[in-house]
């Protein structure tokens, strides 16, 4: 069978993958590519982003299409990346910033919480400041110390800041879409470990995933298990684990950390009246205590057991022959739920 043509795309560009399965890493290069070319406001700003195509490869090749105004190497200095970003979106840009590592986001939490997330309510709305800010995260590929930090916390207690945290490439793309075309700062949460982790079909002209909306990734009866991110698999997996046990579990994959998508997460509740959270972020202040809060508040009288949350731990991240035992899986997923069912 001859394999077909390649398709050329909107913005000159030829599509020959959309023919066939890409990676989340190929999906986010796609959107980038496409924002570029479509509005000259948009500007990357980044460590390596450029000429080494980003530490992950996600920005490979823009620099050569698109050039070193519209694609800019910065210096290793994060404040000063989130720093300029934020100006630029100020004067009219659409500025993309990257920072390499979340872990290494401490050093411009003061551009971003306190500046750029606060800018519309403190000039009364007269000014807003569209930036995105992406961020690899998370453990399980072996990184070094500061490297695998998931502090979606801090983002999402921040109050002006969306944040979001694909699991698919196909919402990686959708989410990415709805990121830069919001008016105000978007977090852009990457998960290392899915970056190459799968493919799939992703149509060059799907809409955008709305920010503020959770999907069911899987449909169940017994208990609600939810999860974003890097876990979501780990949590299909737990419930696959538990639907041999005779178990049903529901799969709710959050999509957006900030704002909560209260209306799936509740008729979900309200119908298994069982909850399981699941994130690689410490137990201790982690945004499943959020998660469960909020339900509990607004679905008590449905809770037929007291949630449970399955987490990493409160130390910190730990060297790379241990992050195994750190990192929950689909064991503790399914023990979980067990338990839930049994309490």
């Amino acid at each position: 069978m001859t394999a077909p043509a390649a398709t050329r795309a909107p913005n000159g560009a030829t599509d020959a993958a959309s023919a066939s399965p890409i990676t989340m890493a190929q999906a986010l290069n796609r959107v980038l590519a496409e924002a570029l070319a479509s509005d000259p406001k948009v500007v990357l700003v980044g460590e390596d982003i450029g000429h080494a195509g980003g530490v992950f490869r996600v920005t490979d090749g823009l620099l050569a299409r698109f050039g070193a105004a519209r694609v800019l190497d910065t210096p290793l200095a994060e404040s000063a990346i989130i720093g300029a970003a934020f100006g630029m979106a100020l004067t009219g840009l659409r500025p993309i910033a990257e920072i390499q590592f979340m872990g290494f986001l401490y050093k411009a939490i003061g551009q971003l919480a306190a500046q750029a997330a606060q800018v519309r309510a403190r000039t009364w709305g007269q000014v807003n400041a569209p930036l995105v800010v992406r961020c690899p995260y998370g453990g399980g590929v072996r990184t070094p110390e500061h490297h695998a930090d998931s502090l979606e916390v801090l983002l999402a207690h921040s109050p002006g800041l969306k944040v979001v945290c694909p699991s698919t490439p196909a919402d990686a793309a959708g989410l990415l879409r709805s990121a830069i075309n919001d008016p105000d700062p978007v977090v852009v949460m990457e998960p290392i470990r899915l970056y190459r982790a799968g493919r799939e079909l992703v149509a060059d002209d799907a809409p955008p995933v709305p920010i503020g909306s959770a999907r069911v990734r899987r449909t169940g009866s017994d208990v609600t298990v939810i999860a974003w991110g890097a876990m979501v698999p780990v949590a299909l997996a737990g419930a696959e684990t538990a639907a041999a046990m005779g178990i049903d579990a529901e799969v709710i994959d959050l999509r957006t950390l900030a704002p909560l998508d209260a209306e799936t997460t509740g008729a979900s509740l309200e119908k298994t009246g069982r909850l399981v959270v699941v994130h690689e972020a410490p137990l201790t202040g982690g945004l499943g205590g959020d998660v469960v809060a909020d339900l509990v508040e607004r679905c008590f009288w449905a809770l037929r057991a007291p949630p449970r949350r399955v987490t990493g731990c409160d130390v910190v991240y730990p060297p790379q022959l241990l992050e195994d035992i750190y990192l929950p899986d689909a064991p503790r997923v399914a023990q979980a739920i067990r338990a839930v069912m049994e309490d």
